[in-house]
Protein backbone atom coordinates (compact mmCIF):
# COMPACT_ATOMS: atom_id res chain seq x y z
CA UNK A 1 0.00 0.00 0.00
CA UNK A 2 1.31 3.47 -0.94
CA UNK A 3 0.70 6.57 1.19
CA UNK A 4 -1.26 9.38 -0.38
CA UNK A 5 0.94 12.50 -0.78
CA UNK A 6 -1.72 14.85 -2.11
CA UNK A 7 -5.05 16.08 -0.87
CA UNK A 8 -7.23 19.14 -1.03
CA UNK A 9 -7.46 19.20 2.76
CA UNK A 10 -5.17 21.81 4.26
CA UNK A 11 -2.78 20.51 6.94
CA UNK A 12 -3.16 22.04 10.38
CA UNK A 13 -1.04 25.01 11.50
CA UNK A 14 0.04 25.92 7.96
CA UNK A 15 0.04 29.64 7.15
CA UNK A 16 -2.01 30.63 4.09
CA UNK A 17 -0.25 31.02 0.75
CA UNK A 18 0.70 34.71 0.34
CA UNK A 19 0.00 35.20 -3.35
CA UNK A 20 0.82 38.92 -3.41
CA UNK A 21 4.24 38.44 -1.78
CA UNK A 22 5.09 35.48 -4.00
CA UNK A 23 4.15 37.30 -7.21
CA UNK A 24 6.16 40.35 -6.11
CA UNK A 25 9.27 38.25 -5.48
CA UNK A 26 9.01 36.45 -8.82
CA UNK A 27 8.45 39.67 -10.78
CA UNK A 28 11.36 41.43 -9.06
CA UNK A 29 13.66 38.48 -9.65
CA UNK A 30 12.80 38.07 -13.33
CA UNK A 31 13.28 41.79 -13.90
CA UNK A 32 16.72 41.63 -12.30
CA UNK A 33 17.82 38.39 -13.94
CA UNK A 34 17.05 38.77 -17.62
CA UNK A 35 19.51 41.55 -18.60
CA UNK A 36 22.30 40.31 -16.31
CA UNK A 37 22.67 36.54 -16.71
CA UNK A 38 25.65 35.49 -18.86
CA UNK A 39 23.68 33.68 -21.55
CA UNK A 40 20.60 35.33 -23.02
CA UNK A 41 17.29 33.63 -22.16
CA UNK A 42 13.69 34.74 -22.52
CA UNK A 43 11.44 35.29 -19.51
CA UNK A 44 9.45 32.31 -20.78
CA UNK A 45 12.50 30.03 -20.51
CA UNK A 46 13.37 31.28 -17.02
CA UNK A 47 9.78 30.92 -15.88
CA UNK A 48 9.30 27.38 -17.19
CA UNK A 49 12.55 26.29 -15.54
CA UNK A 50 11.39 27.79 -12.25
CA UNK A 51 7.95 26.23 -12.47
CA UNK A 52 9.60 22.82 -12.39
CA UNK A 53 10.08 23.61 -8.71
CA UNK A 54 6.46 22.47 -8.15
CA UNK A 55 7.41 19.02 -9.41
CA UNK A 56 10.52 19.04 -7.21
CA UNK A 57 8.32 19.60 -4.14
CA UNK A 58 5.52 17.27 -5.23
CA UNK A 59 6.44 14.79 -8.03
CA UNK A 60 2.76 14.20 -8.80
CA UNK A 61 2.53 17.76 -10.18
CA UNK A 62 3.76 18.65 -13.66
CA UNK A 63 3.54 21.59 -16.08
CA UNK A 64 3.04 21.08 -19.81
CA UNK A 65 3.04 23.57 -22.65
CA UNK A 66 0.26 22.55 -25.04
CA UNK A 67 -0.22 24.89 -28.00
CA UNK A 68 -0.93 28.29 -26.45
CA UNK A 69 -1.73 26.96 -22.96
CA UNK A 70 0.14 26.04 -19.81
CA UNK A 71 -1.45 22.92 -18.31
CA UNK A 72 -1.05 21.92 -14.65
CA UNK A 73 -1.46 18.18 -14.10
CA UNK A 74 -1.59 16.05 -10.99
CA UNK A 75 -0.74 12.50 -12.01
CA UNK A 76 -3.15 11.95 -14.93
CA UNK A 77 -5.64 14.61 -13.83
CA UNK A 78 -5.66 18.10 -15.38
CA UNK A 79 -6.08 20.63 -12.56
CA UNK A 80 -6.14 23.80 -14.67
CA UNK A 81 -4.84 25.47 -17.79
CA UNK A 82 -3.68 29.04 -18.30
CA UNK A 83 -3.07 31.25 -21.36
CA UNK A 84 0.61 31.23 -22.34
CA UNK A 85 2.03 34.75 -21.77
CA UNK A 86 4.20 36.49 -24.35
CA UNK A 87 7.86 35.43 -24.17
CA UNK A 88 9.10 38.51 -22.29
CA UNK A 89 5.98 39.76 -20.50
CA UNK A 90 7.31 39.82 -16.93
CA UNK A 91 4.12 40.96 -15.09
CA UNK A 92 1.98 38.34 -16.83
CA UNK A 93 4.51 35.56 -16.28
CA UNK A 94 4.78 36.47 -12.58
CA UNK A 95 0.98 36.38 -12.30
CA UNK A 96 0.71 33.07 -14.18
CA UNK A 97 3.44 31.46 -12.05
CA UNK A 98 1.61 32.61 -8.93
CA UNK A 99 -1.76 31.34 -10.21
CA UNK A 100 -0.28 27.92 -11.05
CA UNK A 101 1.46 27.75 -7.68
CA UNK A 102 -1.79 28.66 -5.92
CA UNK A 103 -3.62 25.86 -7.72
CA UNK A 104 -0.84 23.47 -6.75
CA UNK A 105 -1.15 24.66 -3.16
CA UNK A 106 -4.87 23.96 -3.14
CA UNK A 107 -4.34 20.37 -4.30
CA UNK A 108 -1.17 19.17 -2.56
CA UNK A 109 -0.25 18.60 1.06
CA UNK A 110 3.42 18.67 0.10
CA UNK A 111 3.11 22.10 -1.49
CA UNK A 112 1.25 23.42 1.57
CA UNK A 113 3.93 22.04 3.88
CA UNK A 114 6.61 23.75 1.78
CA UNK A 115 4.85 27.09 2.34
CA UNK A 116 5.79 30.33 0.57
CA UNK A 117 9.45 30.00 1.45
CA UNK A 118 9.78 26.42 0.29
CA UNK A 119 8.08 27.20 -3.03
CA UNK A 120 10.30 30.24 -3.56
CA UNK A 121 13.42 28.19 -2.84
CA UNK A 122 12.26 25.40 -5.17
CA UNK A 123 11.49 27.89 -7.97
CA UNK A 124 14.98 29.40 -7.90
CA UNK A 125 16.77 26.10 -7.31
CA UNK A 126 15.23 24.71 -10.49
CA UNK A 127 15.83 27.92 -12.45
CA UNK A 128 19.51 28.19 -11.48
CA UNK A 129 20.03 24.49 -12.11
CA UNK A 130 20.05 25.44 -15.80
CA UNK A 131 22.81 28.02 -15.33
CA UNK A 132 26.25 28.21 -13.75
CA UNK A 133 27.13 26.56 -10.41
CA UNK A 134 27.45 29.86 -8.50
CA UNK A 135 24.15 31.68 -9.12
CA UNK A 136 21.71 31.01 -6.30
CA UNK A 137 18.86 32.23 -4.11
CA UNK A 138 19.50 32.70 -0.39
CA UNK A 139 16.43 32.58 1.86
CA UNK A 140 15.66 35.58 4.13
CA UNK A 141 16.92 34.05 7.39
CA UNK A 142 20.25 33.01 5.87
CA UNK A 143 20.55 36.25 3.87
CA UNK A 144 20.13 38.28 7.06
CA UNK A 145 22.89 36.29 8.76
CA UNK A 146 25.18 36.75 5.74
CA UNK A 147 24.54 40.50 5.68
CA UNK A 148 25.35 40.75 9.38
CA UNK A 149 28.57 38.81 8.90
CA UNK A 150 29.57 41.00 5.96
CA UNK A 151 28.96 44.16 7.92
CA UNK A 152 29.72 43.54 11.58
CA UNK A 153 32.04 41.81 13.99
CA UNK A 154 32.67 41.77 17.72
CA UNK A 155 33.85 44.82 19.67
CA UNK A 156 37.38 44.11 20.91
CA UNK A 157 40.93 45.40 20.42
CA UNK A 158 41.97 43.00 17.66
CA UNK A 159 44.43 40.61 19.28
CA UNK A 160 44.79 36.87 19.73
CA UNK A 161 46.15 35.66 23.04
CA UNK A 162 47.72 32.47 24.34
CA UNK A 163 49.08 31.24 27.66
CA UNK A 164 52.76 30.94 28.56
CA UNK A 165 52.82 29.09 31.88
CA UNK A 166 50.66 31.37 34.06
CA UNK A 167 51.01 34.49 31.91
CA UNK A 168 48.77 35.80 29.12
CA UNK A 169 50.77 36.59 25.97
CA UNK A 170 49.80 38.39 22.74
CA UNK A 171 50.22 35.80 19.97
CA UNK A 172 48.95 37.82 16.98
CA UNK A 173 47.60 41.28 16.18
CA UNK A 174 44.86 42.08 13.68
CA UNK A 175 46.00 44.97 11.48
CA UNK A 176 42.39 46.19 11.29
CA UNK A 177 42.07 46.75 15.04
CA UNK A 178 43.08 49.39 17.60
CA UNK A 179 45.87 47.21 19.06
CA UNK A 180 47.84 47.51 15.83
CA UNK A 181 47.67 51.32 15.67
CA UNK A 182 48.40 51.56 19.42
CA UNK A 183 51.71 49.74 18.92
CA UNK A 184 51.09 46.52 20.83
CA UNK A 185 53.64 43.81 20.06
CA UNK A 186 53.45 40.07 19.53
CA UNK A 187 55.04 38.32 22.50
CA UNK A 188 54.16 41.01 25.07
CA UNK A 189 52.58 39.89 28.29
CA UNK A 190 49.28 41.36 29.46
CA UNK A 191 49.56 41.81 33.23
CA UNK A 192 46.34 43.73 33.87
CA UNK A 193 43.11 44.67 32.11
CA UNK A 194 41.30 47.58 33.77
CA UNK A 195 43.12 46.89 37.07
CA UNK A 196 42.22 43.16 36.99
CA UNK A 197 45.26 40.88 37.19
CA UNK A 198 45.53 38.31 34.41
CA UNK A 199 48.01 36.02 36.20
CA UNK A 200 46.71 32.41 36.32
CA UNK A 201 43.48 33.40 34.52
CA UNK A 202 42.25 31.26 31.60
CA UNK A 203 42.40 32.39 27.98
CA UNK A 204 38.58 32.32 27.79
CA UNK A 205 38.31 34.60 30.83
CA UNK A 206 40.76 37.12 29.38
CA UNK A 207 38.99 37.10 26.02
CA UNK A 208 35.76 37.97 27.81
CA UNK A 209 37.51 40.84 29.61
CA UNK A 210 38.80 42.15 26.28
CA UNK A 211 35.31 42.21 24.76
CA UNK A 212 32.86 45.03 25.30
CA UNK A 213 30.55 47.50 23.65
CA UNK A 214 31.76 49.40 20.61
CA UNK A 215 33.87 52.47 21.48
CA UNK A 216 34.16 51.49 25.16
CA UNK A 217 37.52 52.12 26.85
CA UNK A 218 39.95 49.76 28.50
CA UNK A 219 43.44 50.02 29.96
CA UNK A 220 46.19 47.40 29.62
CA UNK A 221 49.36 46.98 31.65
CA UNK A 222 51.92 45.33 29.36
CA UNK A 223 55.44 44.02 29.80
CA UNK A 224 58.01 41.60 28.44
CA UNK A 225 59.50 38.44 29.90
CA UNK A 226 62.70 39.16 31.81
CA UNK A 227 62.02 42.88 32.17
CA UNK A 228 60.60 44.56 35.23
CA UNK A 229 59.52 47.69 33.39
CA UNK A 230 55.89 47.78 32.29
CA UNK A 231 53.87 50.21 30.21
CA UNK A 232 50.26 51.36 30.30
CA UNK A 233 48.21 51.55 27.12
CA UNK A 234 44.72 53.07 26.85
CA UNK A 235 42.51 51.70 24.06
CA UNK A 236 38.96 51.87 22.76
CA UNK A 237 37.24 48.73 21.59
CA UNK A 238 36.09 48.57 17.98
CA UNK A 239 34.09 46.21 15.81
CA UNK A 240 37.10 44.59 14.19
CA UNK A 241 36.71 42.62 10.95
CA UNK A 242 38.38 39.21 11.18
CA UNK A 243 42.01 39.22 10.03
CA UNK A 244 42.58 37.65 6.61
CA UNK A 245 46.36 38.15 6.38
CA UNK A 246 48.97 36.60 8.66
CA UNK A 247 52.67 37.45 8.40
CA UNK A 248 55.79 35.40 9.06
CA UNK A 249 59.43 36.22 8.34
CA UNK A 250 62.43 34.02 7.62
CA UNK A 251 65.88 35.25 6.59
CA UNK A 252 64.53 38.61 5.33
CA UNK A 253 61.80 36.88 3.34
CA UNK A 254 58.25 37.77 4.37
CA UNK A 255 55.48 35.21 4.00
CA UNK A 256 51.91 36.53 3.87
CA UNK A 257 49.30 33.83 4.39
CA UNK A 258 46.08 35.26 2.91
CA UNK A 259 43.04 33.23 3.92
CA UNK A 260 40.37 35.16 1.98
CA UNK A 261 39.66 38.53 0.38
CA UNK A 262 37.38 40.64 2.58
CA UNK A 263 36.79 44.37 2.80
CA UNK A 264 40.14 45.12 4.47
CA UNK A 265 42.45 42.50 2.95
CA UNK A 266 44.38 44.90 0.70
CA UNK A 267 44.86 47.28 3.63
CA UNK A 268 46.20 44.42 5.77
CA UNK A 269 48.66 43.45 3.02
CA UNK A 270 49.73 47.06 2.66
CA UNK A 271 50.40 47.44 6.39
CA UNK A 272 52.48 44.28 6.64
CA UNK A 273 54.51 45.09 3.53
CA UNK A 274 55.06 48.70 4.58
CA UNK A 275 56.35 47.54 7.94
CA UNK A 276 58.57 44.86 6.34
CA UNK A 277 60.15 47.34 3.92
CA UNK A 278 60.94 49.65 6.82
CA UNK A 279 62.15 47.01 9.28
CA UNK A 280 64.29 44.69 7.16
CA UNK A 281 66.38 44.38 4.04
CA UNK A 282 63.67 42.52 2.17
CA UNK A 283 64.95 39.71 -0.08
CA UNK A 284 61.61 38.37 -1.25
CA UNK A 285 57.89 37.99 -0.72
CA UNK A 286 55.85 34.79 -0.61
CA UNK A 287 52.07 35.09 -0.98
CA UNK A 288 50.51 31.90 0.32
CA UNK A 289 47.07 31.59 -1.30
CA UNK A 290 46.66 27.85 -0.77
CA UNK A 291 43.14 27.12 0.43
CA UNK A 292 42.04 30.70 -0.26
CA UNK A 293 38.50 30.46 -1.73
CA UNK A 294 38.41 34.12 -2.79
CA UNK A 295 36.02 36.88 -1.82
CA UNK A 296 35.76 40.51 -2.91
CA UNK A 297 37.04 41.02 -6.47
CA UNK A 298 37.97 44.68 -5.89
CA UNK A 299 40.23 43.62 -3.02
CA UNK A 300 42.18 41.33 -5.35
CA UNK A 301 42.61 44.23 -7.79
CA UNK A 302 43.68 46.64 -5.04
CA UNK A 303 46.13 44.04 -3.71
CA UNK A 304 47.67 43.67 -7.16
CA UNK A 305 48.07 47.47 -7.34
CA UNK A 306 50.38 47.28 -4.31
CA UNK A 307 52.80 45.11 -6.30
CA UNK A 308 52.44 46.30 -9.90
CA UNK A 309 53.70 49.61 -11.24
CA UNK A 310 51.00 49.75 -13.91
CA UNK A 311 48.94 47.63 -16.27
CA UNK A 312 45.67 45.72 -16.58
CA UNK A 313 44.99 43.47 -13.58
CA UNK A 314 41.86 41.85 -15.06
CA UNK A 315 38.95 42.40 -17.42
CA UNK A 316 35.36 41.41 -16.72
CA UNK A 317 32.95 40.70 -19.58
CA UNK A 318 29.19 40.15 -19.50
CA UNK A 319 25.92 41.04 -21.27
CA UNK A 320 25.06 43.92 -18.93
CA UNK A 321 27.12 47.02 -19.74
CA UNK A 322 27.73 47.63 -16.03
CA UNK A 323 29.43 44.23 -15.73
CA UNK A 324 32.04 45.09 -18.37
CA UNK A 325 35.13 46.62 -16.82
CA UNK A 326 38.86 46.94 -17.44
CA UNK A 327 40.59 46.86 -14.06
CA UNK A 328 43.80 48.84 -14.60
CA UNK A 329 46.29 49.70 -11.87
CA UNK A 330 49.02 52.29 -11.56
CA UNK A 331 50.91 54.08 -8.84
CA UNK A 332 53.88 51.97 -7.90
CA UNK A 333 55.16 48.77 -6.37
CA UNK A 334 55.57 49.38 -2.62
CA UNK A 335 58.17 46.60 -2.32
CA UNK A 336 60.56 48.22 -4.82
CA UNK A 337 60.38 45.19 -7.10
CA UNK A 338 61.50 42.47 -4.68
CA UNK A 339 61.01 38.98 -6.17
CA UNK A 340 57.60 37.41 -5.46
CA UNK A 341 56.46 33.81 -5.32
CA UNK A 342 52.80 32.82 -5.06
CA UNK A 343 51.78 29.46 -3.60
CA UNK A 344 48.51 27.99 -4.89
CA UNK A 345 46.67 24.68 -4.78
CA UNK A 346 43.47 23.06 -6.00
CA UNK A 347 41.40 25.03 -3.47
CA UNK A 348 42.70 28.45 -4.55
CA UNK A 349 39.75 30.20 -6.20
CA UNK A 350 38.02 33.36 -7.35
CA UNK A 351 39.66 36.58 -6.10
CA UNK A 352 42.79 34.61 -5.15
CA UNK A 353 43.04 33.41 -8.75
CA UNK A 354 42.54 36.95 -10.04
CA UNK A 355 45.45 38.27 -7.97
CA UNK A 356 47.62 35.33 -9.03
CA UNK A 357 46.83 35.79 -12.72
CA UNK A 358 47.50 39.53 -12.55
CA UNK A 359 50.96 39.13 -11.02
CA UNK A 360 51.85 36.08 -13.10
CA UNK A 361 50.83 37.51 -16.49
CA UNK A 362 52.84 40.67 -15.82
CA UNK A 363 55.87 38.53 -14.91
CA UNK A 364 55.78 40.01 -11.44
CA UNK A 365 55.56 36.67 -9.63
CA UNK A 366 56.37 32.99 -10.08
CA UNK A 367 53.48 30.66 -9.26
CA UNK A 368 54.23 27.36 -7.47
CA UNK A 369 51.85 24.52 -6.58
CA UNK A 370 49.03 22.91 -8.53
CA UNK A 371 46.33 24.02 -10.94
CA UNK A 372 43.77 26.13 -9.09
CA UNK A 373 39.99 25.68 -8.91
CA UNK A 374 39.12 27.75 -11.98
CA UNK A 375 36.38 30.05 -10.68
CA UNK A 376 36.47 33.03 -12.98
CA UNK A 377 32.86 34.17 -12.74
CA UNK A 378 31.66 37.28 -10.93
CA UNK A 379 28.32 37.57 -9.11
CA UNK A 380 26.13 40.57 -8.47
CA UNK A 381 23.64 40.60 -5.59
CA UNK A 382 19.98 41.64 -5.55
CA UNK A 383 17.81 41.93 -2.44
CA UNK A 384 14.28 40.66 -2.98
CA UNK A 385 11.02 41.89 -1.38
CA UNK A 386 10.89 38.83 0.91
CA UNK A 387 14.28 39.71 2.43
CA UNK A 388 16.07 36.98 0.46
CA UNK A 389 18.94 37.60 -1.93
CA UNK A 390 19.86 36.56 -5.45
CA UNK A 391 23.52 35.95 -6.25
CA UNK A 392 23.64 36.15 -10.04
CA UNK A 393 26.67 35.45 -12.22
CA UNK A 394 26.92 38.33 -14.68
CA UNK A 395 30.50 38.42 -15.96
CA UNK A 396 33.58 36.35 -16.80
CA UNK A 397 37.05 37.27 -15.66
CA UNK A 398 39.70 37.51 -18.35
CA UNK A 399 43.35 37.53 -17.26
CA UNK A 400 45.74 40.26 -18.50
CA UNK A 401 47.08 38.06 -21.35
CA UNK A 402 43.52 37.40 -22.56
CA UNK A 403 42.76 33.89 -21.29
CA UNK A 404 39.66 32.99 -19.22
CA UNK A 405 40.13 31.91 -15.61
CA UNK A 406 36.80 30.05 -15.49
CA UNK A 407 37.34 26.34 -16.04
CA UNK A 408 41.06 26.62 -16.73
CA UNK A 409 42.34 27.90 -13.40
CA UNK A 410 45.93 29.03 -12.96
CA UNK A 411 48.64 26.69 -14.28
CA UNK A 412 51.72 27.30 -12.10
CA UNK A 413 55.20 27.76 -13.54
CA UNK A 414 56.50 25.15 -11.09
CA UNK A 415 54.17 22.18 -10.60
CA UNK A 416 54.51 20.29 -7.32
CA UNK A 417 51.34 18.19 -7.46
CA UNK A 418 52.95 15.45 -9.60
CA UNK A 419 55.38 14.47 -6.90
CA UNK A 420 58.90 15.22 -5.74
CA UNK A 421 60.61 13.53 -8.71
CA UNK A 422 58.64 15.54 -11.28
CA UNK A 423 59.26 18.74 -9.34
CA UNK A 424 62.99 18.11 -9.25
CA UNK A 425 62.95 17.24 -12.96
CA UNK A 426 61.33 20.60 -13.69
CA UNK A 427 63.91 22.45 -11.64
CA UNK A 428 66.76 20.67 -13.44
CA UNK A 429 65.23 21.40 -16.84
CA UNK A 430 64.75 25.02 -15.83
CA UNK A 431 68.43 25.31 -14.95
CA UNK A 432 69.36 23.87 -18.36
CA UNK A 433 66.73 25.87 -20.32
CA UNK A 434 65.01 22.66 -21.45
CA UNK A 435 61.64 22.79 -19.68
CA UNK A 436 59.14 20.57 -21.52
CA UNK A 437 56.45 21.55 -18.99
CA UNK A 438 56.78 25.18 -20.15
CA UNK A 439 54.76 24.25 -23.24
CA UNK A 440 51.75 23.49 -21.03
CA UNK A 441 52.10 26.84 -19.25
CA UNK A 442 52.29 28.71 -22.57
CA UNK A 443 49.34 26.75 -24.00
CA UNK A 444 47.19 27.79 -21.01
CA UNK A 445 48.06 31.48 -21.41
CA UNK A 446 47.30 31.41 -25.15
CA UNK A 447 43.81 29.94 -24.65
CA UNK A 448 40.81 32.10 -25.50
CA UNK A 449 37.13 31.92 -24.57
CA UNK A 450 35.36 29.65 -25.31
CA UNK A 451 37.91 26.93 -24.53
CA UNK A 452 36.96 23.42 -25.65
CA UNK A 453 36.47 20.87 -22.90
CA UNK A 454 39.24 18.63 -24.24
CA UNK A 455 41.70 21.54 -24.12
CA UNK A 456 40.67 22.40 -20.55
CA UNK A 457 41.22 18.78 -19.54
CA UNK A 458 44.62 18.65 -21.24
CA UNK A 459 45.80 21.87 -19.58
CA UNK A 460 44.60 20.94 -16.10
CA UNK A 461 46.03 17.41 -16.35
CA UNK A 462 49.49 18.89 -16.92
CA UNK A 463 49.49 19.88 -13.22
CA UNK A 464 46.55 18.19 -11.47
CA UNK A 465 44.77 20.10 -8.69
CA UNK A 466 45.92 18.98 -5.25
CA UNK A 467 46.32 20.22 -1.67
CA UNK A 468 49.56 22.10 -1.09
CA UNK A 469 52.54 20.56 0.67
CA UNK A 470 55.82 21.57 2.33
CA UNK A 471 57.70 21.24 -0.93
CA UNK A 472 55.93 24.42 -2.16
CA UNK A 473 57.77 26.52 0.42
CA UNK A 474 61.07 24.73 -0.22
CA UNK A 475 60.92 25.52 -3.95
CA UNK A 476 59.84 29.10 -3.17
CA UNK A 477 62.93 29.63 -1.02
CA UNK A 478 65.17 28.11 -3.72
CA UNK A 479 63.83 30.50 -6.36
CA UNK A 480 63.95 33.62 -4.19
CA UNK A 481 67.57 32.96 -3.26
CA UNK A 482 68.60 32.22 -6.87
CA UNK A 483 67.90 35.31 -9.04
CA UNK A 484 68.85 33.61 -12.34
CA UNK A 485 66.57 30.65 -11.71
CA UNK A 486 63.78 32.96 -10.57
CA UNK A 487 64.08 34.96 -13.81
CA UNK A 488 63.95 31.78 -15.91
CA UNK A 489 60.72 30.78 -14.16
CA UNK A 490 59.28 34.24 -14.83
CA UNK A 491 60.18 33.94 -18.51
CA UNK A 492 58.02 30.82 -18.89
CA UNK A 493 55.09 33.25 -19.20
CA UNK A 494 54.74 34.51 -22.80
CA UNK A 495 54.95 38.21 -23.59
CA UNK A 496 51.84 40.22 -24.49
Amino acid sequence: MYAQSTTSTKPKDIAPFNQHSYENVIATALTFLQPRILEEHTIKELSLWGLNGLNAVDPSLSIHEIEDKLVLQQSQKILANYPLPADNDIPQWAKTITDISTKGWENSNLIQLANNQGLTQAFFDELFDHMDPYSRYVAPNFASTDRNQRGDGEANIGITISKDKNYIVISSINTNGPAWSAGLNVGERIYKIDSKRTYKQSVDTINNWLKGSNNSSLTLVLGSHGRKKTRIVHLKREIVPPATVFAFTNDNIIILKITSFSTFTAEEINQYLDQAVQDMKLKGLILDLRGNRGGVLQQAITSSALLLDHGIAATTQGRDQESNHVWAVQGGDITNNVPIVILVDGRTASAAEILTAALSDHKRAVVIGSTTLGKGLVQTIAQLPDGGELFVTWSRVIAPLGWPIQGLGIIPQICTSRGVNFTQKQMNELINDQSSYARDVIFSRQSRFPVEAKDILQIRNACPPAIGSDIDLEIADDLLLNPKLYQKALDMIPND
